[in-house]
């Protein structure tokens, strides 16, 4: 079987190298020429997906290209942004569909991966339709970014065809390395499962960050109380933190409210999420009004080297526009928009240090050593992981996002 993949981007590529060593002829396609190098390269970060691409290139069953082929199997899997009006952006999506549109042949199958609103698939397959006799599904992924191989392989997945047969043919087509159970659903009903999946957590983490702003007006530290309140069977509140990061937490849930007028709850979590990093901002200025900031961490969460929707972005934006010196440090992450600095030229002079992401580099900081490089010894940690006792004994002034203690 002939498979042609769009988009190699942390969903795209590990797909294509998997179908590859698994013995399918595999076309990777992405338009970014770096991108190709890049893969050429095994310059990223997931040592399993090295030596799975590598293979795959190696045995020569996956051929990297800038542009699609004729293939029996295209599957896509570019970006679907939101846009300024919090809308599904699909022109990554329409692009790709015009690009094979060349290499399209009467029984053909087409498998959209790209998250999407509810709906999209059947308008597509409509329109492609009155030109081709074409099968279609929606099969969205369930990973997690710094654990993609693994969960690639043994997560059950969605598959939902335009009609039963397109379902069984693209269940054909993952079942030669999902080793999870594979549902079959019409289009819609996945497209909508996707979206779920991601919102429900998105609410839960809108209920930690709210409780971290009450905690923080009610004098609570909230850590303390979101351990205590989870003792209960039937309770588990999650952490909170600097905002919600990644493709899809942050994103997802817009599509819902596009599509209908009663999304108002998952509205209202989204609002939560996005104004974190103005609270965190808030509260770093009642801690040094002026001065060095230092960012640790702008991945937007820990052990991961993924920047997409990054809260520290918006942080450190913000704090520049308001005046502040910011240097960022990042032991995953090798691009960002702001330049990366080492972790000592990161602190020298700062007046205050500020934990963004949970790196298990930061769990264990040299503090004596920083003491003395810093200008002022304050630090806040909006993730709750660093010792604040062994800190306040080398003479810091400890923060803690929702501790309720003010500067």
């Amino acid at each position: 079987m002939k498979i042609c993949v769009l988009g190699l981007g942390y969903i795209g590529l590990p797909t294509a190298a998997m179908l590859a060593i698994h013995n399918n002829d595999v076309v990777g396609v992405d338009i970014n020429n770096e991108r190709l190098e890049e893969i050429k390269k095994l310059d990223f970060a997931e040592v399993d997906l090295k030596s799975v691409v590598s293979a795959a290139l190696n045995s020569n069953k996956l051929k990297l290209s800038n542009k699609p082929e004729k293939a029996d199997v295209y599957i896509i899997c570019v970006p679907t942004p939101i846009d300024e009006s919090k809308r599904c952006d699909l022109s990554y999506l329409k692009k790709a569909i015009e690009d094979i549109k060349p290499y399209l042949e009467d029984d053909n199958l087409i498998i959209i991966e790209s998250t999407v609103p509810p709906g999209t698939t059947e308008e597509i397959y409509k329109e492609l339709s009155k030109e081709k006799n074409i099968f279609m599904a929606y099969c969205p992924e369930r990973v997690l970014p710094g654990n993609i191989l693994r969960e690639l392989i043994e997560n059950d997945r969605v598959i939902g065809g335009i009609n039963r047969e397109s379902s069984i043919l693209a269940k054909k087509v993952y079942e030669c390395f999902v080793k999870g159970k594979l549902y079959l659903t019409d289009a819609k009903t996945a497209e909508m499962v996707k979206l779920m999946e991601n919102t429900y957590r998105d609410v839960n983490i809108a209920l930690a960050n709210e409780f971290a702003k009450i905690c923080e007006e009610l004098k609570i530290n909230v850590w303390e109380a979101i351990k205590l309140a989870n003792n209960h069977p039937r309770v588990n509140i999650l952490n909170p933190g600097p905002g919600v990061g990644g493709h899809c937490i942050p994103v997802d849930p817009w599509f819902i409210v596009e599509k209908s007028k009663e999304a108002k709850l998952i509205k209202v979590a989204r609002e939560v999420n996005d104004s974190m990093p103005l609270f965190v901002v808030n509260k770093i200025k009642k801690i040094v009004d002026n001065g060095n900031i230092s960012i640790l961490g702008v991945a937007y969460k820990g052990n991961v080297d993924d920047i997409r929707e990054s809260p520290a972005l918006k942080i450190v934006e913000e704090l520049l526009n308001l005046g502040y010196s910011v240097k960022c440090h990042d032991p995953k992450v090798k691009k960002f928009k702001y330049k990366l600095y080492n972790l000592r030229e990161c602190l020298k002079d700062s007046d205050l240090i500020v934990i963004l992401a949970d790196h298990e580099e930061y769990k264990n900081l040299p503090i004596k050593e920083i003491g003395e490089l810093v200008r002022s010894k304050n630090i806040l940690d909006t993730r709750n992981i660093i010792d604040r006792e062994e800190w306040e004994r080398f003479g810091f002034k400890t923060y803690l996002l929702g501790d309720g203690n003010e500067a």
